[in-house]
């Protein structure tokens, strides 16, 4: 994983959480994702009252991403949990988030790091927990 350690990507996505605006589930996400030129691009859940136009950590790190021209990753940290709360407990990407993943990733090697604290995570592929994804080459034409 280029010379950022797991670990490194994990502090950064704690770093991002700090920055999460959650006024209604006070629900903070952080995430750091890792292009495969070295680049590091944060993200933090934004609320908003109508819930609808809500955006998840880490599909506002990918947009973020790829609104400078980034394509091309390898991994993401993501933490969060409850304001204040003490210990945190891994927080997995909705479904929505991992078909952003699956988008622009690939499934075999990219890696998902689910923190509960700045030593203690698990790290995961897309595949893993995204078995029979359905992405860009799903859609290419088939040979007649």
């Amino acid at each position: 994983m280029n010379r950022l350690t797991e670990e490194g990507l994990v502090l950064l996505a704690f770093e991002a959480r700090k920055k999460a605006y959650a006024p209604y589930s006070h629900f903070q996400v952080g995430a750091a994702l890792l292009a495969a030129d070295g680049q590091v691009f944060q993200g933090c859940n934004i609320e908003n009252a109508a819930y609808t136009p809500s955006n998840c950590a880490e599909r506002t790190a990918f947009f973020n991403a790829v609104s400078e021209g980034v394509r091309d990753f390898t991994a993401i940290a993501i933490v969060g949990g409850k304001k204040g709360q003490g210990e945190l407990s891994c927080c997995p990407p909705c479904g929505v988030c991992r078909q952003v993943m699956m988008e622009f990733c690939r499934p075999d090697s990219f890696r998902i790091i689910l923190a509960k604290s700045r030593t203690e995570y698990k790290s995961y592929t897309l595949d893993e927990l995204l078995p029979m994804g359905f992405g860009p080459e799903n859609l290419q034409k088939s040979p007649e």
